[in-house]
Order: structure tokens, then sequence, then C-alpha cells
């Protein structure tokens, strides 16, 4: 579908019902469908004695007729994942799954779980508007002669907190029927709104043994957007116990408690619980299982156009297996037959994270040596949370006052200021003098800098304090206003404000080996990288020669979160577990001086025994 039709229904209305009646009333006509019998869809077309809202539909339907040729039920479940409020999608995590994907997970279950799909139970426990059932009524009416009736009321079961979801679901299946010449007055649907977190299936379901298959697209919301009450729920699912959790891992725990012997799981979802920390206990929980494991991970590839997420498929049976089969791939090798890598749980750490990618010669560099994190101590750049505000570039200076330029024009004290740098900028190409900044920053002058009291920022520093006052509107709204901060003026964060003689900047992402960059200058701070502090200069040479070769930069690769453009990130929690080699002091003073890269690169691989 076009942009301006997604326009047209933003601005249609908010209500889901109005907007409901004009999708599916245009539906209804541009494939010359008849409804003569089916309540529902009855409801919910607009005929010609409401001039008003037969108006509209006129209006919308010659918008279709420039938009597409063919208004078919992918475009209409596209449709009414778009018309979700952008609240319910930030709380309840719904979002549109492409059609291959559904088309390959239903596939995929089919096969490793085969039986007597004609008493087989299928169920989405969080359903949105109906993709996935969609294409499972069609898989099993060709794969059985059941009627569509006989498939809603006996086959498949769908759950999802919003009412409205439920009901576009039973819309999409009824016209799904009608389409095909099943047009009755009611269907005997097993759709249910309620919150997966506490649902019980055995209260709705007579004899429940759990369901053959389960297949979905798990709600994509991070903890600070859920609400309190969802946040209690979560406490009781085991595989919440670490980290800040986002939504999409309890429902592992609760499709596979809901799935039968030999039943299959089937899961679009985030990558991210392969190392993170909120993974941890959902790693320990899979691995205590040891159950049948099939990971598809697309790594950095985009799977959803309207969300900026890493994905897998995972295909779960619920049996015995010792080890998971893991493939990295991309969308357009979906189809091809994929030669899966063998990895066991046993040789798989739940706290340190998976290494799924060339599992031996990860866990050979992770047993190697003494591990990062507890050689090296790692620390973002201040976090001021309104750069803009605090951070400038003069645009010209005199003896006492540099000039900043922000709306009008401030004289601002040089002596609140100290030089900053966006180390995330820093190459070997580029000086630290080059990307210098000024910062206004309210703290005395001590090693461990105290925020400076509100009066004596006004006595000693009346222009910065005038300036800063006069962006207090914007400096409250840090933190979306709910920020507690020890003054109104401080930085968002107290973290990275002290003095440090020795810096080794290094970037939070790259796409290859990173540049490194040493700073002395104990004055200095930085914000958006990160540093290494609290070592030597030869210490700090040493880690920077091991950072920048090429048997570091596979390990990131092979474990660390990528993002697009085939970026890396450097985030302390995927570097910490890598093992720094022992060293003698001929080995120290050789890396030192060398500067020819292969040379070290060789150097390195040869001191791991590991070769490319």
């Amino acid at each position: 579908m076009k942009q301006h039709v997604f326009k047209f229904l933003k601005s249609y209305s908010t209500q889901p019902e109005e907007v409901d009646r004009l999708i599916i009333s245009a539906f209804i006509a541009k494939n010359n469908l008849n409804v003569n019998h089916n309540k529902i869809l009855k409801s919910f077309i607009i005929d010609y004695e409401n001039k008003d809202e037969y108006n509209i539909l006129c209006e919308f339907n010659k918008i279709i007729d420039n938009s597409t040729s063919e208004f078919n039920f992918e475009a209409l479940i596209e449709l009414f994942e778009f018309v979700i409020s952008p609240a319910d999608r930030i709380i309840n995590g719904a979002i549109y799954t492409p059609l291959d994907i559904r088309e390959y997970i239903i596939s995929q279950a089919f096969l490793i779980n085969q039986g007597n799909y004609y008493e087989y139970k299928i169920a989405d426990i969080s359903c949105g508007c109906g993709g996935f059932l969609f294409n499972i009524a069609k898989k099993l009416k060709t794969e059985t002669e059941l009627t569509y009736s006989e498939i809603f009321a006996n086959n498949i079961f769908g759950l999802d907190i919003q009412t409205y979801s439920i009901t576009r679901t039973k819309l999409l299946l009824s016209l799904l029927a009608l389409y095909e010449g099943e047009d009755i007055e009611e269907f005997d649907f097993n759709l249910h709104v309620n919150d997966a977190l506490l649902f019980n299936w055995n209260s709705v379901i007579e004899n429940f043994n759990g369901f053959n298959i389960i297949v979905g697209n798990p709600p994509y919301v991070r903890l600070r957007n859920l609400g309190d009450d969802t946040k209690k729920l979560l406490k009781n699912w085991e595989v919440c116990k670490t980290g800040l959790i986002d939504l999409y891992i309890p429902f592992f725990q609760i499709g596979l408690e809901n799935i039968a012997i030999n039943g299959v799981l089937g899961y679009i979802t985030m990558n991210s619980f392969f190392k993170s920390l909120n993974g941890r206990a959902l790693r320990n929980y899979f691995q205590r299982k040891s159950l049948a494991f099939k990971i598809i991970d697309f790594g950095s590839d985009q799977i959803f156009k309207s969300k900026n997420t890493y994905t897998c498929i995972c295909l779960i049976q619920n049996n015995n297996q010792d080890y998971i089969e893991y493939v990295r791939t991309d969308k357009i090798h979906l189809e091809d037959n994929h030669y899966f890598n063998q990895i066991q749980y046993q040789g798989l750490d739940s706290k340190k994270g998976w290494n799924l990618q060339s599992n031996k010669i990860i866990s050979k560099i992770e047993s190697t040596g003494i591990p990062f994190g507890e050689i090296y101590k790692t620390r973002h750049g201040i976090a001021t949370l309104k750069n803009n505000i605090y951070i400038f570039k003069p645009v010209e200076e005199d003896e006492d006052f540099y000039y900043l330029q922000n709306g009008n024009t401030f004289k601002i004290e040089k002596e609140i200021c100290k030089d900053v740098v966006n180390s995330n900028r820093l190459t070997n190409e580029t000086s630290i003098h080059r990307i210098k900044e000024k910062i206004i920053f309210p703290y005395n002058n001590e090693i461990k800098p105290k925020l400076i009291e509100e009066e004596e920022l006004q006595s000693l520093y009346p222009y910065a304090f005038e300036y800063l006052n006069q962006k207090k509107y914007i400096l409250d709204k840090r933190d979306k206003g709910k920020g507690k901060y020890q003054k109104w003026f401080a930085f968002g964060r107290t973290q990275s404000l002290e003095k440090v003689e020795n810096k080794l900047f290094f970037p939070k992402i790259s796409n290859s080996p990173p540049n490194c960059i040493l700073e002395v200058d104990e004055n200095l701070l930085y914000y958006n990288g990160q540093a290494i502090i609290g070592h030597t200069q030869e210490e700090m040479m040493l880690i920077k020669k091991i950072m920048e070769s090429r048997l570091f930069w596979y390990y990131i690769t092979n474990t660390s979160k990528p993002y697009t453009s085939n970026y890396y990130s450097l985030n302390g929690n995927y570097i910490n577990n890598f093992g720094i080699c022992d060293l003698n002091d001929t080995e120290i003073e050789f890396i030192l001086n060398e500067n020819n890269k292969e040379v070290l690169n060789a150097f390195f691989e040869n001191k791991y025994e590991i070769s490319f």
C-alpha cells in the first residue's frame, strides 16, 4: 500500500471501529464480495444510507484505486497493523510480520511436527490482528478436508491483550472464509482478549494437553515502556530474573509451558537474547531444558520495515536434544536448504552469553589468559542528556569569555568551561585538537568533582547562570520530565566526571577494527564514546594493539550485537569475555615497538593458536 493510503487512515479517525468499518467496506467492494449471512461482516459494512460515512468510503476507494492494482489479503493485514495507535504500539509491541516470514515459520513447524492435522490445536498467543492465524487456517484447509467453520472452532486459537486486535482477527478470518465460499451467520472462534502473562488456557480448553504448534511474533517492548502491573507480572516467570527485561522474553517460557509433547514453538523475535544480560536467565532456561532448538539468525539484516530491530527465527520442539542447530543467513535466502551448525548445550555459557558463530574458535579465545573485563576498566562518556545546551563550539572568544550561539549569542565565563571531545569521531587520521569543543561544567575542579551550589554558580559565573536559567525549561524535560537530579542545572548522569590521566578512547560501534586513541590530559572530558581508564601508558598501548588486531575484530563480529551496514557493538558486555593472553617481557616489548599491523596480526593469531 502506498503511503497516502496510510496517511488518509491516520487522519480519518483514532477510533478502531470507525477505521475498521472503512477498511472492511473497501476490501469487500474491491474484491466484489457479497455478504449475505455473516453477522460480524454485515455490521462493519458502510452503506449509502449513511451519507457522510459513505462519501468518505468513496473517497477512500479512489485513493486505493490510485495506489494499488489489487487490494488483497496481505494489504488488508498490513493496514490493520498500521492503524494501531502509536501509544499501543509502544506499550504492546505490535508489529506487522511479512508474509514470507509467516509462511516459512508455519511450513517449518508443520514439517517438524507431522501428525494428524485434523486434530491439531495451533495457537498464536500474541496474535495481534491475526496474520499468523490467517496463514495457519489456509494451511490446514490445504492439508485437510475441513471447512473453515470446523478449523476456526476446533483447530486454531488466538490471544491478544487488545480487544480491537481480536475483533480484527475475527474480521480477517471471516473474510477468508467468505472469499472461499463460506458465508454463515456466525463462526465459533477460539479468540480471547487477555494478558498472556497471566492467562490460563485450561480455563477455556477442556482436557487441555498443550498445543501441537504455537507460532507468532512476540511483542517487542522494553522494560521502561511497560506499566507497573506488567512489571509485577514479569516477576512470576523464571526467564525474567536478570537484567532489564524486554517483553518478548517471557513469551518463550509461556509458549513452551503450553506446548504438547513433540509440539513446536515457532517465533520470529529479537536475537539479543544470545548475549544480553537480560537474556541470561532465558539462556539458562533453554540449557536446563535441552530441547531440540533451531535458530535462523538474520544478524544485522532488517526484517521489519517500521522497526529498527535485529531478529532471528526460533523453532523449538518439545523433546530433548543435546545441541542447538544454528545458521546465520539473510532474508533473501530464507527458502534455501540451510546447513546448520550443531552446537552442544554443554559447551555454551549462559552467564557469559552464547557464542553461536564459530563456536570452537570463540571458546578458545575466551578460555585464553584472563578475561578483558577482569583487567581493564571501561567507562562511557559524560551524559548531560542535553548536549546541545552544555556543549558548544565558540563562535568567538576574548580574554575572559567564550561566545556561544544557541538561538541568541551568550557570553560564557571561560573558567566554568572544560575541553570535551566526541570520542566516536576519533580516528587515526583525526587529531583530538581538531574535534575539541567546550562544555559548561557546573562542578568544582577536584579529582572527583562536586556540583557547585546554585548561589555560588550565580555569584561566580553570572553569565553562564543566566544562559542555563534561560534554558531551564529545556533541561526540565530531560528523562521525559521525570528526572531526579541533584540540581536543575546538573548533568543528567554523574558518570565520567572525575579526572583521569590516561584514557584510551574507542567507539561504541564500529564496522572495522576500532581505532583506539590514547590521551593523557586529565582534564579532557568525552561524550558519546567510551574509554579504558586507570592504567599506565604502557598498559594502554598494549591493549590498543590487541583491540586493533584482526583477531579481536573476528571475536567482535562473531559475538557482539550487530547493527546495519556491518557495524557491531563494542560495549563492555560484548568485550569483557575476550581473553587477554599471557605475555612475557620480550613479547610485550615486541608488541609495543611493532607498528606493522600484518606482523602484529600474525603474532596474535600464532599466540592464540588460531588461523583464519
